[in-house]
């Protein structure tokens, strides 16, 4: 734990995702895994530990976020992971040449209302280049009137709530904190709408 701002911190739903991970580690070796909004990447450290080939991103107008993101992956000898600075909603070179993924990650990225559209027009780009990919998100509820269904009608993506006990992380005080008390964090998976027919 470093400093509250956004990406410079290990916020709850990074650990909680982290222990999906941790939950799902025989599946991972020889995945293509993508964080975005990493930070201080505990969730892609987690899925590179595991074996998974992972890329990690944060916004490219964030330089100090995509340096903890190194820096992460140096002090957990991880120093071959990519390190790419991608902005929700921008469709750059590094956006366009990346390499195919599986599995996309995002802990608490659904912050900010204002970046809700940008961040789905991101990983719909992602899961119609990748149509069998998902995207595995984590989110802290901080508003009943904030909602992204929507926008997932809009961008023909379908979501499945993942419950936390499913994979141990109902427990109290994980990341330092009480759970579902004080911090009341949701899963989901996100998939193309129509991604059997693909």
């Amino acid at each position: 734990v470093l400093d509250s701002q956004y990406g410079m911190y290990v916020w709850p739903c990074a650990v909680v995702l982290a222990q999906y991970l941790w939950a799902h580690r025989r599946s991972l070796p020889g995945k293509r895994v993508l964080e975005i909004g990493a930070g201080v990447s505990l969730p892609g450290v987690v899925a590179a530990r595991c074996g998974a080939q992972v890329i990690l991103s944060d916004s490219e107008e964030l330089p100090q976020c995509l340096q903890r993101c190194r820096s992460s992956c140096l002090m957990n000898r991880l120093p071959h992971v990519p390190v790419l600075g991608l902005t929700w909603g921008r469709v750059s070179p590094e956006l366009l040449s990346l390499a195919p993924v599986d599995i996309i990650l995002g802990s608490d990225v659904f912050f900010d209302p204002k970046d809700f559209e940008d961040i789905l027009t991101t990983i719909y780009f992602l899961l119609e280049k990748n149509p069998h990919a998902q995207f595995w998100t984590t989110y802290q509820v901080r508003s009943a009137d904030w909602s992204i269904e929507a926008l997932l009608y809009k961008w023909n993506l379908k979501s499945s709530h993942i419950p936390l006990h499913s994979f141990g992380a109902d427990k109290e005080h994980l990341a330092s904190s009480s759970l579902p008390g004080r911090h009341t964090i949701e899963m989901m998976i996100i998939s193309l709408a129509q991604s059997e027919d693909t």
